[in-house]
């Protein structure tokens, strides 16, 4: 399988990219929910950009398959606050959707999804579920690959 490593300077640009499909789109955050691990600091390089709040979310069904229902975020998602949802990868659609499952079950009313926005650093095209918005497009079922992000194993020099 390719490696693709990714450096600081690709997550800025692909973030970047993420900014000005939100702003051609003419929906406007209110808050960006960042899930940890990797989408923590695309998720803070897009609260700046915006100048809005940034809230972590820990939603880990890869690494530790330890993830936190915010009831309070699902509340807020339901009563109209634009909520942008980032991760680093968008691979298979399972965090996205847990998080809609999620907070879906957190409320008795339905929510309104056009309030609630998702964005990936990099999206895989064969996910389940699509984001809103994407910074870099691959399709792993048509060229396999791992993407490495600059976080990890950041302290090896290979």
């Amino acid at each position: 399988m390719k490696i693709v490593t990714l450096s600081y300077q690709d997550i800025e640009s692909y973030t970047l990219e993420i900014c000005r499909q939100i702003q051609n789109s003419g929906w406007q955050p209110q808050r960006v929910v960042g899930i940890s691990r990797g989408g923590l600091l695309p998720a803070v390089l897009l609260s700046q950009w915006f100048d809005i709040p940034m809230v972590p979310l820990n939603v880990s069904l890869r690494d530790s398959g330890e993830c936190e229902s915010n009831t309070w975020l699902a509340e807020d998602a339901q009563t109209g606050m634009k909520t942008l949802v980032v991760d680093d990868i968008n691979d298979t659609g399972a965090t996205f959707s847990w998080i809609k499952e999620d907070w879906q079950t957190s409320v008795y009313l339905p929510i309104d999804w056009s309030f609630v926005k998702f964005a990936s650093v990099v999206e895989n095209l064969a996910s389940g579920i699509s984001s809103s918005y994407s910074g870099k497009e691959i399709n792993k079922v048509t060229e396999p690959q791992w993407i490495r992000f600059p976080w990890e194993n950041f302290w090896k020099t290979t």
